[in-house]
C-alpha cells in the first residue's frame, strides 16, 4: 500500500510538469442537464433534458484505476434528477473513490437516506437568507425545503458545505446566509462571485449576464459589509466554518467586481488535475474551457481522450496564459506540489 501511494503521488506530481496527464485526481460528471430550479443566473434549465447513459457512467468508473481517480463530483444540471444517480455513485464508491454531490438541495430532504448511503460529501447551493429572495433568485419557493434537507443530511452524518453565488441581489445577505446554513448543520459556508463572462459554462445565455454584477455603489457597500462581516463572524472565520478568509473574500468578490488593480487572476491548475464530462460524453478541462473531445460507451478510453492532441494543446495554452477565460475565472482549483504529496 505504501508503494502504491507513493507511485500515485509521483504520477500526480508529473501532471504539474507536463501537458500530458498521468493521473486524474478529480472527475466531474454532469449526470444530467435537466434542472428543477429556474435560476436567474443560469439558463441550463431551459435546455431539453438529457441524462448520462448508464453505460457511459460505467465506462468512466472502469477507468478509475488506470487514471488514478480519487474523487468524483456528481453535478449537472441537477444531479439528483438522474434516475440512476445513487447507482452511479455506488459504482465509484465500490472502487474506492470518494463521492461528492453538488446539488440545488431540492431533493435532499426526500432522498436523505440515499444521500447518507452513497455520498461522502454534500455541497448545497444556498443563495439567500430569506424565502422571498431565494424564490426571486432560484425561481422556486423552496428555501425552507433546502434548509430541512441540509439538516437531515447533516444529522445522518454527511458533511455539508453550502455554496453561495454572490451577485447584486444577495451580497447584502452574506452574513445571514452563513448564519442560516450553520444553524441548519452545515460544516462550512463558501462564497464565489457570479460568472458574468462565460457563455458555455451554464448553458446558452441569451441575456446579458453582466446585469448580475455589482455596480460601483454596490462595491462600496460590499466593502463595508466585508469589514463588518470579518468582525461579527471572527469565530466562524477562525474555525474554518466560513471557507474563505476575509482577505480572500475581498480578492475574489470585491476586487473582482471592481475590476481594479488589486484584482489578480486566480491561481488555477484545474486542467492538470481534473476533467468535466458532460452528460453526452463531451469532455472539457474545466467548467469554462472548450471541449477537447467526446467519450462514447464503446469508444476511445478516457485516458486517450484527456491526453489527445486537442487536450494537451489546451493545457499548454493555459500554462502559457493564453486563455482569456482564466483571467476572470470565478471557480478556480489549485493544488500545489506539497498539497499533492499530502493527498
Amino acid at each position: 500500500m505504501f508503494v502504491e501511494c507513493w507511485l500515485m503521488t509521483i504520477r500526480a506530481l508529473l501532471n504539474l510538469a507536463s501537458d500530458r496527464l498521468t493521473t486524474l485526481p478529480l472527475l466531474i460528471l454532469y449526470l444530467t442537464d435537466g434542472c428543477n430550479s429556474r435560476c436567474a443566473t443560469c439558463d441550463i434549465w431551459r435546455n431539453p433534458r438529457r441524462n448520462m447513459p448508464l453505460a457511459l457512467a460505467r465506462s468512466l468508473a472502469d477507468a478509475v484505476d488506470e487514471m488514478g481517480v480519487r474523487w468524483v463530483l456528481l453535478s449537472g444540471g441537477e444531479a439528483m434528477q438522474h434516475p440512476e444517480w445513487p447507482a452511479i455513485a455506488e459504482m465509484f464508491r465500490e472502487r474506492g473513490v470518494r463521492v461528492l454531490l453538488l446539488t440545488n438541495g431540492l431533493l435532499v430532504r426526500r432522498q436523505a437516506e440515499l444521500v447518507a448511503q452513497v455520498v461522502d460529501e454534500l455541497y448545497v447551493s444556498l443563495d439567500a437568507a430569506t424565502p422571498e429572495l431565494y424564490a426571486a433568485i432560484r425561481g422556486v419557493d423552496a428555501y425552507d425545503l433546502v434548509l430541512e434537507g441540509i439538516q437531515q443530511a447533516s444529522a445522518a452524518g454527511v458533511p455539508v458545505t453550502t455554496r453561495t453565488t454572490v451577485q447584486r441581489r444577495n451580497y447584502r445577505q452574506m452574513p445571514q446566509i452563513a448564519d442560516a446554513a450553520l444553524r441548519a448543520g452545515a460544516r462550512a459556508v463558501s462564497y464565489l462571485a457570479v460568472d458574468t463572462a462565460s457563455q458555455i459554462a451554464f448553458g446558452a445565455r441569451p441575456d446579458d449576464p453582466s446585469g448580475d454584477a455589482l455596480s460601483a455603489q454596490d462595491c462600496a457597500a460590499l466593502a463595508d459589509l466585508l469589514d463588518a462581516f470579518e468582525v461579527s463572524h471572527a469565530a466562524q472565520f477562525a474555525a474554518g466554518q466560513i471557507a474563505e478568509s476575509p482577505a480572500k473574500l475581498r480578492r475574489t468578490l470585491l476586487h473582482y467586481f471592481r475590476r481594479d488593480a488589486a484584482y489578480t487572476p486566480p491561481r488555477c491548475n484545474a486542467p492538470r488535475l481534473s476533467v468535466v464530462v458532460e452528460c453526452d460524453g463531451t469532455i472539457r478541462p474545466c467548467y469554462f474551457l472548450p471541449s477537447v473531445g467526446r467519450l462514447t460507451p464503446n469508444g476511445e478510453p478516457l485516458g486517450r481522450v484527456v491526453n489527445g492532441q486537442a487536450a494537451q494543446a489546451l493545457r499548454a495554452a493555459v500554462r502559457q496564459k493564453q486563455r482569456p477565460e482564466c483571467e476572470r475565472c470565478v471557480c478556480p482549483l489549485y493544488m500545489s506540489a506539497r498539497a499533492l504529496v499530502r493527498m
